[in-house]
């Protein structure tokens, strides 16, 4: 077995893959407090409630957008499996190049989702990513990184609307709203909400195409999508995994 760990600002992700396929995933809070001996106690509850047979695993990759956790989880994964587990990193052989000002500050996220992306559609590209952060990345025709966006995310702009104004409640983004012109103030923020992330999406994508002169494939990932996107008026490709994808292929390729 092979364990791939995506560490988000919010959230920690786990997969086990065994012969390439993805077994389990699970999730647990991004903790920046918490020590080495307490990860290691979570993470053994956690793998051996999915089966995990430690002596079993091969080896281990983690992508960290939180550079705090990035030795912190590393570390408990050694701990646990007796392997060094590889840490994503632009030195690393992601089979694409950079094209960017300052190639180190492009996140550990986006690249593992452009290479998962890669692997997926042919380019050019446009990779949309909805966490703490929305980010779009862009792959030109020859499957370099070329750059992107990055937008205050979808649940965060609205915990941050509703905790300044006195009168909107928090809300639930996970239930969609049933039309565009809300009849009362929570149906009116879903809608808003979603809606407009939306009409950005489908924006982003048209402004990529002229920008770069040609047409682009869209692909997507991160739970709040998959609310989004019957919203959307363009065809985005869709998988709630890309970045555990992404995390295996940079291990087949950098293991050795």
């Amino acid at each position: 077995m092979m364990l791939a760990l995506d560490v988000g600002n919010t959230n920690t992700v786990v997969g086990g893959f065994v012969d390439g396929a993805l077994k389990f995933s699970l999730r647990m809070t991004s903790d920046r407090n918490k020590t080495v001996d307490e990860y290691v106690f979570q993470l053994r509850g956690l793998l051996e409630e999915k089966g995990v047979d430690f002596n079993k695993v091969e080896g281990g990759i983690i992508s960290s957008v939180v550079p705090e956790l990035r030795y912190s989880l590393s570390k408990s994964m050694e701990i646990l499996t007796g392997k060094k587990f590889l840490v994503v990193t632009n030195k690393m052989d992601l089979g694409m190049e950079i094209k960017m000002d300052i190639p180190a500050q492009v996140g550990a996220d986006l690249l593992v989702a452009a290479v998962a992306a890669l692997d997926m559609c042919k380019p050019p590209l446009v990779i949309f990513d909805m966490g703490t952060a929305t980010t779009m990345s862009v792959i030109d025709k020859d499957g370099s990184y070329t750059g992107g966006v990055i937008i205050p995310g979808l649940r965060l702009s609205m915990d941050a609307l509703s905790g300044r104004a006195a009168q909107l409640p928090f809300i639930n983004l996970e239930e969609p709203p049933e039309r565009l012109i809300g009849k009362n103030t929570i149906d009116c923020m879903k809608a808003g909400a979603i809606y407009s992330n939306a009409a950005m999406i489908d924006g982003l994508i048209d402004r990529a195409e002229e920008e770069m002169g040609e047409k682009v494939t869209a692909v997507a990932t991160g739970g709040l999508m998959g609310i989004v996107l019957p919203f959307c008026k363009h065809k985005i490709y869709y998988d709630e995994n890309l970045l555990l994808m992404g995390l295996l292929k940079l291990y087949e390729k950098n293991k050795h």
